[in-house]
């Protein structure tokens, strides 16, 4: 229970807290459908209600009624036959402390359900985020790859020019149009690898719109640390999966304690004998006699929940790991963005200029190649890495619930 104060103490503490901006992220409105409508969602969702289900069972007593009849035939040596017969109900009692523990039980069953359902929604939330990001990378890598197979066939007609007005060697017409083909490779290979990507993504989410390839960017994490440490685990539903099985062991120990004492059965009966001149009426009860093996099943009742305690342990410290490094990572990836990004603007200036000096007769052709497969390789490394961005901040904002919705308690 302690468990469970701790992370509803966080969450009322960091949902006062602004929500930060997710520009360019896929709109709730069209993510929401896909999530609830997806096959693990509505396998955790009907899970829930068969959790809910079974909470219900928990909390009701398992006895039932029970009705007894029998007759039989009296004989009596050298006299007369009578019939007889006897009648009675009777009713096993769960004794307080059992239905208690139940109940107990009950409640931890429902919260395991809510839990799963709520993992499954995230799980999936980050799939979709990983998916798509990955289409988006390899469409705007496409695009690249468009603009530098353009521009190798611009360099081809540049050197062709020269070539034809004997400012340029032969040699620099074979280079330049090794370098197209080269880039006409390069285009292919994005054309594959984004149709693939686009195979993946329309494949485990069917209903996903095609014209929503824009890569999104991420932003500088404007809270604390420990804001989104508390906000992570406040809403972390590996968390509350553990907690609820740790609540449930707790009530399975309860339930076993109290079986040490067993529940008694009660019952009312009536009867008819000798033809029906006597008539008799009765309170009948009777209990089992405890034995060792209820004591032995109390024991590693009591062993289970300690196990459930360092399971929610292990799984806090877990958790409390993998936020550090999500947010150091988030930090670190968008720091190395705008780097890359500020890189490759400087590298496709250069590489422009060499191709005016070429032009004009003041560069060679290879200088200006390799200019240009710098330029290239700085501008494929800044998309890299403005994906990486991408993907650990939305990364941290799906893990905190803060963006589709998703936010829940």
């Amino acid at each position: 229970m302690k468990y469970g104060l701790l992370i509803a103490l966080a969450a009322g503490a960091v949902q006062a807290a602004p929500i930060p901006p997710a520009p360019g992220l896929l709109p709730t409105a069209m993510v929401r459908p896909l999530l609830d409508q997806d096959p693990e969602v509505a396998a955790a969702r009907a899970g829930r209600e068969m959790l809910r289900q079974d909470a219900a069972l928990a909390q009701e007593s398992p006895y039932e009624w029970t009705a007894k009849v029998t007759a039989q035939r009296r004989t009596v040596e050298a006299g007369p036959h009578y019939r007889e017969w006897n009648a009675g109900v009777e009713r096993t009692l769960r004794l307080p402390a059992k239905a208690n523990a139940d109940r107990r039980i009950g409640q931890a069953l429902q919260e395991e359900g809510e839990a799963r359902y709520g993992e499954a929604l995230h799980e999936t939330a980050r799939e979709l985020l990983g998916l798509w990001l990955d289409w988006s990378h390899a469409e705007q890598a496409l695009v690249l790859a468009a603009e530098h197979q353009q521009a190798a066939s611009d360099n081809l007609a540049a050197v062709n020019k020269r070539v034809k007005a004997g400012d340029a060697a032969a040699l620099d017409a074979s280079l330049a149009r090794g370098d197209l083909a080269d880039q006409q490779r390069v285009s292919i290979e994005a054309k594959t690898a984004a149709a693939v990507a686009w195979a993946r993504l329309h494949a485990r989410f069917p209903g996903f719109q095609r014209e929503l390839s824009t890569l999104p960017s991420s932003l500088p994490l404007a809270e604390s640390p420990t804001f989104w440490r508390e906000r992570i685990l406040a809403q972390s539903d590996e968390l509350k999966i553990t907690e609820a099985q740790l609540l449930k062991a707790q009530g399975m120990s309860a339930r076993m304690r109290a079986e040490r004492t067993p529940d008694p059965t009660v019952g009312l009966y009536t009867a008819s004998e000798v033809g029906g001149r006597e008539r008799i009426t009765g309170v009948m009860f009777s209990i089992p006699l405890p034995g060792a093996h209820r004591a032995a099943r109390d024991g590693r009742a009591v062993q289970a929940m300690e196990v459930s305690q360092h399971e929610v342990a292990l799984k806090r410290r877990a958790l409390d790991s993998a936020i550090a490094v999500s947010l150091a990572s988030a930090q670190g990836a968008h720091e190395s963005w705008q780097v890359a990004e500020a890189g490759a603007a400087d590298m496709r200036d250069n590489a422009r200029l060499l191709q005016r000096a070429y032009t004009l007769g003041e560069a060679d052709l290879p200088t200006l190649l390799a200019a240009r497969r710098q330029a290239t390789t700085a501008q494929q490394n800044a998309l890299a890495a403005r994906v990486a961005a991408a993907r650990a901040y939305y990364g941290i904002l799906v893990d905190a619930h803060v963006v589709w919705d998703m936010d829940h308690e």
